[in-house]
């Protein structure tokens, strides 16, 4: 907790720091500098030749970001900072091989945490649950283009095997894709394939656009049984091997979530559970979750699980969304 005499930006640096720690990192302040202390260090007042930045990001000792920190007072104006954090992200560093842009730029004030990646084909700031884990900014560091920008570059849908309906809808989503669009809606009627649409894009994605993993959210646990039997089923019309031979694919039935499937499937009322790391009862799958609601049961507030953080999935696919979410 705050000191009551500690001004609005030391405040915002401690909420800072500490979640920071929470995602894995070790903050330390540019004269304590310890390369030791772990793969994933933020350095606090790092010098560079436009002055000190908040936090620079070192990820195995190679700079990958930085964060440019502000009093909570700032709120929805903290995007008026992003030419200035740019800047930070541009100059030269104290002790460091000149180097392109850092393409990971934060903005946060403690509550609110702001990121761009420079890599994309639009960069443009965006609001994310809290900072990205050193791990993950290391692994897209490493990548030669960000998932926005491959995205931009999905071959043309084969029509083999789709109704028109199908087709209309995983060519307009993957437009979406390439007007860099966060969330799209695809609405269609009952019997014309739905999941089977769904199913269509999530194996487009994973094979053109190398995305990591997939959640595939459902609200009930007979539509997750369901959604499982139509991944096992599904043979695309490139291949002659089954989805579940060229992919894993699981539904999730316990808190732990192993790293090495592409595709998990969940109700939502568990994934509430691991992101608590708590397990619940499989009965309490069973009932759609926005009737518990109506009744005037109130969600499970979201809290940071390191196992699950918000970047382990590339990709949410919602099942019924018009009454999950």
């Amino acid at each position: 907790m705050a000191e009551p005499n500690q001004n609005p930006e030391q405040i915002a640096r401690d909420r800072i720091d500490a979640r920071l720690v929470e995602a894995g990192w070790k903050v330390q302040a540019f004269k304590a500098l310890d390369f030791s202390a772990g793969p994933g260090i933020a350095v606090r007042e790092y010098q560079t030749d436009i002055g000190p930045v908040d936090y620079l990001l070192l990820v195995d000792r190679q700079p990958v970001g930085v964060i440019e920190a502000k009093p909570d007072t700032m709120g929805h104006k903290i995007t008026m900072v992003e030419e200035q954090s740019r800047g930070y992200a541009a100059a030269a560093k104290k002790y460091l091989k000149d180097h392109p842009p850092l393409p990971f730029v934060y903005e946060a004030t403690g509550t609110l945490t702001r990121f761009t990646d420079g890599r994309d084909p639009h960069p443009r700031s965006r609001e994310v649950f809290t900072f990205h884990r050193p791990e993950t900014l290391g692994r897209w560091f490493a990548e030669a283009q960000s998932l926005r920008a491959r995205l931009h570059d999905l071959p043309a849908l084969p029509h083999t095997g789709l109704r028109r309906c199908q087709i209309d809808a995983i060519e307009n989503l993957e437009e979406s894709f390439r007007q860099d669009r966060p969330c799209a809606l695809i609405q269609m009627a009952t019997g014309s394939g739905k999941t089977y649409t769904a199913i269509t894009s999530v194996y487009r994605l994973l094979k053109h656009s190398r995305i990591g993993r997939v959640l595939f959210l459902v609200d009930t646990r007979n539509l997750g049984e369901q959604a499982e039997q139509e991944f096992v089923n599904f043979v695309p019309s490139d291949d002659n091997r089954p989805f579940t031979q060229l992919y894993n694919v699981r539904r999730l039935a316990s808190r732990h979530v192993l790293t090495d499937t592409e595709v998990c499937i969940s109700t939502i009322q568990r994934m509430y559970a691991i992101l608590k790391d708590e397990e619940i009862d499989e009965a309490a799958e069973d009932h759609v979750i926005a009737e518990q609601l109506a009744r005037g049961r109130p969600p499970v507030p979201v809290v940071y699980n390191p196992k699950v953080p918000p970047e382990f999935f590339d990709l949410i696919v919602i099942d019924e969304c018009h009454r999950s979410i």
